[in-house]
């Protein structure tokens, strides 16, 4: 599976941004799809998830801020961010997690920059 994600941009604090994240095959199933974020010199961090049935999960510093969503007839993943501040810059990547026979296989899409300034 090839994940293509897409919406980087520079944006002012307090400003929205809507990035996606598109699969190279149908993502309906048992799986969950997630977006990471990683700042420059830090780790990968998780921010949020979303299952296949919906279910939603979100990082407390993003809670409230950003939305996930996923559109299975578009095989489309998208986090929706509002209200942005300095410290959501960095590159965001979204991931794929399969549940298979032998356990859990991760795809990961190139990472997306994103850049609010103060």
């Amino acid at each position: 599976v090839q994940l293509q994600a897409s919406g980087r941009g520079l944006v002012q604090a307090g400003g929205s941004l809507r990035l996606s994240c598109a699969a190279s095959e149908s993502i309906f199933g048992f799986n969950v799809m997630a977006w990471y974020r990683q700042a420059p010199g830090k780790q990968r961090d998780l921010v949020a998830t979303i299952t296949g049935s919906g279910s939603t999960n979100y990082a407390g510093s993003v809670k409230g801020r950003f939305t996930i969503s996923r559109d299975n007839t578009k095989n489309t993943v998208y986090l929706q961010m509002n209200t942005l501040k300095p410290e959501d810059t960095a590159v965001y990547y979204c991931n794929l997690r399969k549940f298979v026979a032998t356990g859990t296989r991760d795809y990961w899409g190139q990472g997306t920059l994103v850049t609010v300034s103060s």
